[in-house]
């Protein structure tokens, strides 16, 4: 009995369960819930034209600053060093008294320089005195004349005393002024390495210090020979390499400035190219009113080649990179994406010189470069790039006419 009941109710649920499953398969479908592919919109990008303004060529280089002067401080007489009149490391103007070595005996010996030109003196005196006596006298037949040559040799040996006197009167003075040790030139002197109390000079230059002139300061930098015959093929000068007639413009910046804010003139090019790494030595000077540029800094150095000409620029973050080098991509009248190879030239802060690949009227990719897909279409918003003002013209070496970088 049960278990016909059992059977009963299953076949009553299964055919329930089969008339729910046709009910649902032959139902109409529901008006809008038809499940249709919709493709996603274009991405947006951001493009705009490349803009055209004069722009100058520059050579780089790598260098190090090195000071105008550099002395070696020494005691030039034998003392005992009394005092000490700096402190270490301490800028220090020209004439300002560094050292003082012990003066007694060099004062002593000027004081017994100068006596004995008093008493020299004294004898050329008596001797002129008698010598013009016995002239007096040989002439009125008085005196021989043996006593007028002997007065006048006196007289004469008289006057090479003085003159030798005071020949040593003046190395006592001058003995008595390297007593005292000054600043050759205005610049920053190092540490002392000489204590008061101790003996200088004796046998020896006993070096005291050493300062440097670091006001202007000299760059020093490397052109290889291409770069050099590229500056005088293109330049509309003669090639001249005499630094002082020429005064090239050089600028150079620190590792850790931007751009190149310090600005000089080349003052000095070697003669000889280096045959083992074919190179010319270069030297610029600058100035260092501040003493914040100190020798032996790395220097990332600029130079222009020429004079400025009309070049195309973008922005750098619309250039990319990869294993077939520079690239931007372009968009055309169908908002279709291409890539553009292109040669790049010289960056001026955050713009890019392009010298091929790109005539001017393209639309470029500045921003969203990674949404640009090539062969896709985008949604670009348009937009002019502000012309960015040109640099202002660099100013005029007064020697040769050439302008400043």
């Amino acid at each position: 009995m049960v278990e016909r009941k059992c059977k009963a109710y299953w076949g009553s649920s299964r055919a329930r369960l089969a008339a729910a499953i046709l009910t649902i398969l032959f139902l109409p479908p529901a008006c809008g819930d038809r499940n249709v592919y919709v493709p996603p919109p274009p991405p947006k990008v951001t493009v705009s034209q490349p803009v055209s303004r004069p722009v100058t060529d520059y050579l780089e280089f790598t260098g190090n600053t090195a000071a105008l002067n550099t002395v070696k401080l020494r005691a030039r007489v034998e003392g005992y060093l009394e005092k000490v009149l700096f402190n270490d490391g301490e800028v220090v103007k020209k004439g300002k008294l560094l050292f003082l070595i012990q003066q007694n005996t060099y004062e002593a010996k000027l004081k017994q320089a100068e006596a004995e030109i008093l008493a020299n003196k004294a004898r050329l005196m008596h001797a002129q005195t008698e010598y013009d006596r016995f002239s007096r006298l040989v002439k009125q037949k008085a005196a021989a004349q043996t006593d007028v040559d002997k007065w006048h040799y006196e007289r004469d040996a008289s006057q090479a005393a003085v003159m030798a006197a005071e020949a040593q009167r003046d190395l006592a003075r001058l003995n008595l002024s390297y007593t005292e040790v000054k600043a050759p030139f205005d610049g920053r002197i190092g540490r002392r390495l000489k204590d008061p109390g101790n003996l200088v000079g004796a046998g020896e230059e006993t070096v005291l210090a050493e300062i440097n002139q670091i006001d202007p300061i000299y760059v020093y930098f490397n052109i290889s020979e291409q770069d050099l015959l590229r500056v005088r093929g293109e330049s509309k000068e003669e090639a001249e390499m005499d630094a002082h007639k020429v005064k090239w413009p050089v600028a150079f910046g620190l590792a850790d400035q931007k751009g190149y804010p310090h600005k000089g003139y080349l003052d000095f090019a070697a003669i000889t190219i280096n045959p083992t790494t074919g190179t010319l030595l270069l030297r610029g000077i600058f100035p260092n009113p501040q003493f914040l540029i100190m020798p032996g800094m790395f220097a990332r150095v600029r130079t222009p080649v020429d004079e400025a000409r009309p070049a195309l620029v973008i922005p750098e973050v619309a250039i990319g990179y990869d294993q077939q080098g520079p690239y931007v991509m372009v968009v055309d009248g169908q908002n279709v994406v291409a890539r553009r190879p292109v040669k790049l030239g010289a960056q001026e802060d955050d713009q890019r010189v392009i010298t091929d690949g790109l005539k001017g009227e393209e639309w470029v990719v500045v921003n969203g470069l990674l949404r640009a897909i090539p062969g896709k279409k985008v949604d670009p918003e348009r937009r002019t790039q502000p012309e960015t003002a040109a640099p202002p013209a660099p100013a005029r070496s007064p020697e040769s006419g050439k302008t400043a970088p």
